[in-house]
């Protein structure tokens, strides 16, 4: 049904002296306007685009201004927090644009010969409207999505932005197929032939959209994560997960964009395991003196006998060796001969101790501490544990005291430090060297 059908609005084509072209509202004209308007289409074409033009701009100005205050007014009084962020997108301003084309739609039997071209015209803009909200609804979706528990877990910012895409498309085949009057089946079956160039400038977001589905499948990567990608020179925490990019602003504030496909082409790591386990691994070595490598004499366990944390090992070691050498009557006064306590065999066992005491030191993880293969370096005393924390300053400081005690313990047990000599070494060494030989030439 079409507008002209209702005769109290709009009048059907009247004849004023042989003039064809329907006037608006023609029944309420004073007499000398109609006579103006006789074998005049141009005024009574100026007269219908005035008189359509200005119940466009009421109908918007109305829509704009009268029901969004009424709808915001509503929204704020509601305890409900979606509604405010589809008022915040936009959503209800966009949808309130296609008003002023439905005005026009509703009108556009006035133009006789012209009005199949107004109505595909009109109807494309509301096509065109249609897109827009939809693509502010998304975004108010994923802002109410995003404050939700799950969204941590299952990120759907990718596959959103797909479906937005989607639409788009359609809503592109469905505007073309309505200016030139086509159906859009037509039109699509025409672009099966272009499926090839579809897929060649799509690629990119054909990756994306299968590359976010597995992500949120697999639940492999969340905003929040700290990865570390070394070929992308991605080291720290995820911010965005796009359907094309995954954002990574690294500890030094920089941002890296990886495409969202990368992570399923190449080897990245997640260390979300460390975050959720309580626990940060200490993995770190004291490069031991091969030179300074000793069995204990007896003054030296009587001044280690002193530390509190070694002094109850150390008398039940005494009392272990004693009795394999008297038992075996190993004669001790060849050292190798028996069994003895050596320094860095003692000193391990404090540096276990010692952690295994500290309130900072996770208990029910590993702890360990074990030697590894000798090498230039000398022999590396590994530490091997868990902090109680994850926070990255808490740990280091944690690393730090650990490390700051152990290298200045290890003097006391006649060990020795590795580290390759400096120049100040190879100074004192000159040094030494010319004193000597002045006191040999004096």
């Amino acid at each position: 049904m079409i507008l002209t059908d209702y005769q109290p609005i709009i009048s059907r084509y009247k004849s004023f002296e042989g003039d064809k072209m329907t006037i608006l509202f023609s029944q309420i004209l004073p007499g000398s306007i109609k006579t103006l308007f006789n074998n005049r289409e141009w005024l009574i074409v100026i007269y219908n685009i005035s008189v359509i033009a200005g119940f466009s701009l009421i109908s918007w100005f109305a829509a704009k201004r009268l029901v969004l205050r009424t709808v915001k007014y509503f929204v704020g009084k509601t305890k409900n927090k979606w509604d405010d962020v589809l008022y915040e997108k936009k959503v209800f301003s966009r949808l309130a644009n296609i008003a002023p084309a439905i005005v026009i739609y509703w009108f556009a039997p006035i133009f006789s010969s012209a009005q199949n071209g107004i109505k595909r015209a009109t109807a494309a803009y509301m096509v065109l409207v249609v897109m827009f909200v939809f693509k502010s609804l998304s975004k108010a979706f994923l802002e109410i999505y995003d404050k939700l528990e799950v969204s941590k877990d299952k990120p759907l910012k990718g596959i959103v932005q797909t479906v937005v895409l989607i639409f788009y498309i359609i809503g592109t085949i469905v505007i073309i197929a309505i200016l030139l009057g086509k159906s859009p089946t037509l039109i699509l079956s025409g672009l099966g032939a272009m499926t090839a160039v579809f897929m060649l400038v799509f690629r990119d977001t054909i990756l994306g959209f299968v590359a976010g589905v597995q992500i949120s499948s697999s639940n492999s990567i969340r905003n929040g994560d700290w990865i570390v990608m070394k070929k992308f020179d991605a080291d720290g925490e995820v911010i965005d997960i796009a359907l094309h990019s995954i954002k990574v602003q690294n500890w030094d504030k920089t941002i890296v964009s990886i495409p969202s496909h990368k992570f399923l082409e190449e080897s990245f790591t997640n260390w979300r395991g460390m975050q959720e386990s309580g626990g940060r691994r200490i993995c770190r070595n004291l490069n031991i003196d091969l030179t300074s490598i000793h069995y204990l004499s007896e003054s030296e366990i009587s001044e280690i006998r002193k530390i509190n944390l070694i002094s109850k090992y150390i008398d039940s070691q005494i009392k272990e060796v004693n009795k394999w050498n008297h038992e075996h009557k190993a004669d001790t006064t060849v050292p190798i001969n028996g069994r003895k306590l050596t320094n860095i065999g003692t000193f391990r066992e404090y540096v276990k101790n010692y952690l295994t005491q500290s309130p900072r030191i996770r208990k029910d993880m590993t702890l360990l501490v074990r030697q590894l293969q000798p090498n230039e370096l000398g022999i590396p005393l590994q530490v091997y544990v868990f902090t109680n924390t994850t926070e990255w300053i808490e740990y280091e400081d944690i690393q730090s005291d650990i490390f700051d005690h152990l290298i200045s313990s290890a003097d006391l047990f006649g060990l020795k430090l590795f580290q390759n000599p400096s120049g100040n070494d190879f100074r004192q060494l000159n040094t030494g060297t010319k004193n000597g030989t002045d006191k040999e030439n004096s």
